[in-house]
């Protein structure tokens, strides 16, 4: 991959301080369900429902790292990347409702974080990305105050595990994808159809992360911090209806996740008639001290008046091109510097450095590889994402790392394999792992970088 394809000089110069990053889920890429004694999650419940997942496939064996975790960290060796963003299985860790944790679980996450070191990677883990524990949720699941205790414990006995070597963690991955697709729409596990009555999820994922934070550095954690999937917000049009549509929908999307974490305080709610279960002190855990501030970015958000029960839709952006996902996920770049500045502007000095916690994008791709697949779509993608993190910095924002998703092609949730983000191509069905241009070009791009 020649310097020519890599971003300008001048957007390298303001990239010289960026550490570079590439992520996974361990829902995602593990397999293994019965290797060790894991427990069942909701994304269990959810594949096995009939038509929820669009391949009809399952989890097993996807790229199995568990048992091809030396082969992933080659691969993160052969890039350069300073840091691995991975996530612990919380029921590989805890698998049932008894409160006794599984020694060989937490032993595959004590033998990554080793390999890790060993390859001079630091181990970044998420102690939630999505599998939450089926007992908890036959008990409420995130509507239910008490799954934050519950993740509280749990963060305390991986950090007891981990934490004389690992320093640096994501507590909470997303909560708008949980709250929003998991319990508002049902298109994401667990499957629940609630609307706005969704969102006392978002209060108690929230408050989970404050008390995971206070474990976690009771353990030695240097680098604490939340990520959620961010936006930029567009109106679709200057009309009134529209505008305030669009308000509406950066209100939950953003401001609903971001305000309590940075402010220490939630946005006005009366415009959707909820009030969140909130107990005198809880937003003080939430709004302690946070080390950095995640994004997870894949595009803007175009958004009209509805007339529906929700009062807004998502529209295409016109004449955007798009990711494999379809017009709904539009390529433009600019989305994220705008997005980033904006938060500048919005929060002062009360956003912390922000860390790009995963940024990618899916285009059509073979189920088998016979050799290096030219994905130059992804490329362009990344090149674009990169150069506006380029700009947002020009422009003030502190931004401390960038994180590619994904590492490997993997189990996109509701959309099984047909959506592939891999800088690596896996065979769904071998599990054999096939480097992409990408993976090249970012190699290359690191490189340009540090020089």
């Amino acid at each position: 991959m020649t310097s020519a394809s890599l971003p300008e000089t001048s957007s390298l110069t303001h990239l010289a301080r960026l550490r570079w990053s590439a992520a996974t889920a361990a829902f995602q890429i593990e397999g293994a369900r019965t290797a060790d004694g894991r427990g069942r999650s909701i994304w269990d419940d959810f594949v096995d429902m009939p038509g929820r997942v669009r391949d009809g496939s399952t989890a097993e064996p996807g790229p199995d790292s568990y048992h091809r975790s030396p082969e992933d960290v080659a691969l993160l060796h052969g890039l350069g990347v300073d840091r691995y963003r991975f996530s612990v299985s919380w029921t590989r860790v805890l698998p049932d409702a008894s409160g006794h944790s599984n020694p060989k679980g937490i032993a595959y996450y004590d033998r990554l974080v080793d390999q890790l070191l060993a390859a001079d990677i630091t181990p970044f883990p998420t102690l939630y990305h999505w599998d939450l524990p089926v007992h908890l949720e036959e008990q409420g699941g995130w509507l239910n105050r008490d799954t934050a205790e519950r993740f509280a414990e749990y963060a305390e006995i991986i950090a007891e595990a981990l934490g004389d070597r690992v320093a640096h963690w994501y507590t909470i991955n997303e909560p708008v994808s949980t709250s929003l697709q998991g319990y508002a729409i049902g298109e994401l596990a667990p499957a629940r159809t609630m609307l706005f009555d969704s969102l006392p999820t978002v209060h108690h994922q929230l408050l989970a992360h404050g008390l995971a934070a206070q474990r976690l550095r009771t353990h030695g954690a240097t680098h604490v911090g939340i990520v959620n999937n961010h936006t930029a917000v567009v109106p679709a049009s200057l009309s009134e209806n529209d505008q305030t549509a669009a308000y509406i929908y950066d209100l939950i999307h953003n401001r609903l996740f971001a305000d309590p974490v940075l402010l220490g305080e939630y946005p006005d709610l009366a415009a959707l008639g909820v009030e969140l279960p909130v107990r005198s002190g809880d937003l003080d855990i939430i709004s302690a001290h946070n080390d950095f501030y995640g994004v997870n970015f894949y595009n803007p958000t175009r958004i009209g008046a509805s007339g529906g029960p929700v009062p807004f839709e998502i529209l295409p952006i016109p004449d955007a091109p798009h990711t494999g996902f379809g017009p709904l996920w539009p390529i433009v770049p600019e989305g994220l510097t705008a997005f980033l500045i904006d938060a500048k502007e919005r929060y002062g000095v009360h956003l912390p450095p922000v860390i790009i916690g995963e940024n990618g994008a899916s285009f059509p791709e073979p189920d088998h590889a016979d050799g290096m697949i030219d994905d130059r779509d992804r490329i362009h993608y990344l090149r674009g994402h990169i150069e506006a993190v380029a700009e947002a910095i020009a422009a003030g924002v502190d931004i401390e790392e960038y994180t590619v998703w994904s590492l490997l092609d993997n189990f996109e949730w509701a959309e099984g394999f047909t959506q592939r983000f891999g800088l690596v191509h896996v065979d769904s069905e071998t599990s054999a792992r096939t480097p992409k241009a990408s993976y090249d070009w970012y190699r290359a791009l690191i490189a340009e970088a540090r020089a």
